[in-house]
């Protein structure tokens, strides 16, 4: 019996939504694409700064994921920038367009990897940064890269 292993190769991260946002829960969630789409993908000609989740008649929507053209693609290649269906189960679907509703959370697509042969976005539940909270952020970024210098330099002697 063959053993079962996850193979997850991250494509790409989306760092400013770590920056700009408190990621509260994490989910998993498959895309749909097109052939072309999924070749752009393994290329890693993909862009998630400045995407965000939408809901519409039930369903969830990535907008604003930029997935290159395939270069060998030419008529079967999709607009770049198109609204994707993000697969969740209807009752995470509900769950989630409940918490955005009410407490003022957002979606936001952190990361687009592959997980065996399938691709998956990993989708946080998001709560929005004040400018003092970034700027905090910063600085306990810097004090600890700090720390590690002076660590690094205080072993080498």
């Amino acid at each position: 019996m063959p053993e079962l292993k996850d193979d997850i190769k991250i494509v790409s991260k989306n760092k400013k939504a770590y920056h700009d946002y408190f990621v509260n829960e994490v989910y998993e969630a498959g895309i749909e694409l097109f052939g072309t789409e999924v070749k752009s993908i393994r290329a890693g000609a993909v862009n998630m700064k400045d995407s965000y989740c939408t809901f519409d008649k039930g369903e969830l929507y990535a907008t604003g994921i930029h997935i290159s053209p395939y270069e060998k693609g030419n008529i079967f290649n999709k607009n770049p920038l198109r609204d994707r269906k993000l697969l969740l189960h209807k009752r995470e679907i509900m769950k989630l367009f409940g918490l955005v509703g009410k407490e003022g959370y957002t979606l936001i697509p952190l990361s687009m990897y592959f997980k065996g042969s399938n691709v998956k976005v990993e989708v946080g539940l998001c709560k929005g940064k004040k400018l003092y909270d970034k700027r905090e952020a910063l600085a306990k970024k810097e004090a600890i890269r700090d720390i590690e210098r002076a660590t690094k330099q205080k072993n080498q002697y």
